[in-house]
């Protein structure tokens, strides 16, 4: 059974006398201990969904169940209950900012009505795990935003959840603090085996910590699965769009370099006809030269638009894209070329510059 499942969800709000679909028909599952993904653009309806995982948003209709339990079944007494399984943290932080770190930590279980030594004693072992020990008598305003998010998680840890919801909590942050947060909810994730669903509008933070995704588009879901399934085969046009617009630093990237066929680089203008395969480099073709040997074998130049290495649930994926020449049968003739040496290509009509 998963721990998280959404049934036919629709949200519908009304604005000025209008109806705006926010969630339209969604169906999902979250197993246990998984690291699942949704992203979606601004305005994809990725934080009502969020929201309505733990019914801070009730849906105009469908189910969400936690661990079977129907959450629109509930008491709101046992709705209270059930959410202190699901904690959350979000993209600034919400510290209260009058406390310090370490009562920050313990004012959840406080409430809980965990005795002040006690929720303490918690609260040290949980700044031990964020590695923030040094900062418990600090206040927000005192800390980085890096720092900020430890806190929140630890906080979040505070209530001993089952599932942690993250909305955009790495958007506020730098690509250097966004890994060091990652790399900290992936060992929570290990350590405790807690449920982790990440909702973000970054594709790299979805391939670096993710093994399931969920694509929002204008309140639909248009795709899910697993995250290596669709960076290599994106069916939608959402999926494809935000893989191609996902540029990790130090990628490569041209719009009028070709590789010649005897090996030497040559500017060219970029001709408007050229068809544009994406390709993705398996283990095994990764250690050889396709493309120059395409080049060679062919005796055509193609044009490379972008090179670059991709990290996709911990496993490097070379990706590449690549304008191929105006005629069809030689294009024909390389994608066929391309397949026997265990590429993944699709065809590429967005722009991609």
């Amino acid at each position: 059974m998963p721990i998280i499942e959404v049934r036919h969800l629709y949200k519908t709000f009304e604005q000025k006398g209008s109806t705006v679909e926010a969630l339209k028909d969604i169906s999902l599952q979250i197993e246990a201990g998984d690291i699942y993904g949704i992203i979606g653009m601004s305005g994809a309806g990725k934080s009502t969904l969020v929201r309505c995982l733990n019914y801070l948003e009730r849906p105009t209709s469908g189910e969400v169940l936690i661990e079977g339990n129907n959450l629109g079944t509930l008491t709101e007494k046992q709705l209270r209950a059930q959410r202190s399984d699901i904690a959350m943290i979000f993209q600034h932080f919400n510290l209260l900012m009058q406390k310090n770190v370490i009562d920050n930590i313990c004012f959840p279980m406080v409430i809980q009505g965990v005795r002040e030594g006690d929720a303490k004693a918690q609260a040290y072992e949980l700044l031990k795990t964020v590695g923030l020990e040094e900062k418990a008598k600090s206040y927000p305003a005192q800390l980085s935003g890096g720092q900020k998010q430890r806190v929140a998680i630890a906080r979040a840890l505070a209530s001993n959840p089952k599932i942690l919801l993250c909305d955009e909590a790495t958007s506020a942050l730098d690509p250097q603090t966004t890994a060091s947060i990652l790399a900290l909810l992936k060992e929570i994730n290990q350590q405790f085996g807690i449920t982790i669903v990440i909702i973000t509008h970054q594709m790299s933070v979805i391939r670096e910590i993710c093994s399931h995704v969920a694509i929002v588009e204008q309140g639909e879901l248009v795709e899910q699965g697993l995250v290596e399934d669709i960076f290599n085969h994106p069916k939608s046009k959402a999926a494809r769009e935000l893989i191609l617009k996902d540029r990790p630093e130090g990628s490569w990237e041209s719009t009028s370099q070709t590789a010649d066929w005897n090996g030497s680089e040559r500017q060219v203008e970029r001709v408007a006809g050229d068809k544009k395969l994406r390709i993705v480099f398996s283990e095994n073709s990764a250690f050889e030269p396709v493309i120059a040997n395409m080049v060679l074998k062919f005796g055509t130049p193609v044009n490379i638009l972008r090179a670059d290495t991709k990290n996709v649930g911990g496993f490097a994926k070379g990706e590449m894209i690549l304008g191929l020449p105006t005629d069809e049968n030689l294009q024909y003739e390389m994608e066929q070329y391309l397949l026997e040496k265990g590429l993944e290509i699709e065809e590429v009509t967005e722009d991609v510059d």
